[in-house]
């Protein structure tokens, strides 16, 4: 079911789906694995070109190589704009714990006070999508494998996917957007006890 708020349009999966990210079962393989790089709006490109000096000493040697020579950025095979990418795997702006785990390089220098921007929405947004069209928004839940602890523990302490990631969704679209998705969950509810 879709559910249109404002210039919004949003799955049902949003609130009928449980997720908490479970970084220490998946590692962030979100940053490493795909078809692309993560999506950009065209505003964070230049924010991101504008940040990279910070941010370089946070990231790998493969990933400052990457981006010197073809920038932050790539178009995929949509012609939309990504984040580029260390031999077509991992982003260019991930680093890696000693376990394994993968680092945002943004986020780690925005944590450390070197830049006030923490990173591109759609990685925030995640398991969220937002895909932008000429009069609406579409924001759709992706489920994928290597989320699959992110949904466990998700159901497991009863967190629906937008209570998750609120943060992130008034960032992107602001309070009032977020007390509306409260409000479309409340109502939601409402109607699945009736329905029982």
């Amino acid at each position: 079911m879709l559910i249109e708020i404002d210039d919004k349009i949003v799955t049902d999966e949003i609130f009928s789906r449980k997720f908490v990210c479970d970084l220490s079962k998946c590692k962030g393989a979100c940053c490493v694995e795909g078809d692309a790089g993560a999506p950009l709006k065209k505003d964070e490109i230049k924010i991101m070109e504008d940040i990279f000096p910070k941010v370089k000493p946070y990231m790998t040697k493969e990933g400052i190589e990457k981006v010197e020579k073809d920038g932050v950025s790539y178009l995929d095979d949509f012609g939309e704009p990504v984040t580029s990418l260390v031999d077509g795997g991992a982003c260019a702006f991930v680093a890696y714990d000693t376990d394994g785990t993968t680092k945002c390089t943004i986020e780690q220098a925005y944590r450390k006070g070197d830049v006030d921007w923490k990173k591109p929405i759609s990685c925030e947004l995640y398991p969220i999508r937002a895909k932008e069209y000429e009069s609406f928004t579409a924001l759709n839940y992706e489920e994928i494998d290597i989320c699959k602890p992110g949904c466990v523990l998700g159901e497991q302490l009863n967190v629906p996917v937008y209570q998750f990631l609120k943060a992130p969704l008034t960032r992107a679209y602001g309070d009032d957007f977020y007390k509306s998705l409260q409000q479309v969950h409340k109502e939601l509810e409402k109607q699945n006890e009736k329905d029982q």
